[in-house]
């Protein structure tokens, strides 16, 4: 069974049916679905350095 990762976007994209992502929303994909948006820039894989990244820009902020 393929497992899948979460992804943060960082560019809105169509996810079908007339509905877009939004900007900092976290999406569930399979690599062959991300792909394609991670190579153009739309997505970000989360991992727990990420999230640490943009803790500590909050508290700077």
């Amino acid at each position: 069974m393929a497992t899948r990762q979460t992804y943060t976007v960082l560019v809105p994209f169509p996810t079908g049916g007339g509905h877009w992502s939004s900007i900092g929303q976290d999406l569930d994909l399979l690599d062959v679905e991300a792909s394609a948006l991670h190579f153009a820039g739309r997505l970000e894989l989360k991992t727990p350095t990420t999230q640490a990244k943009k803790a500590a820009a909050k508290k700077a902020d």
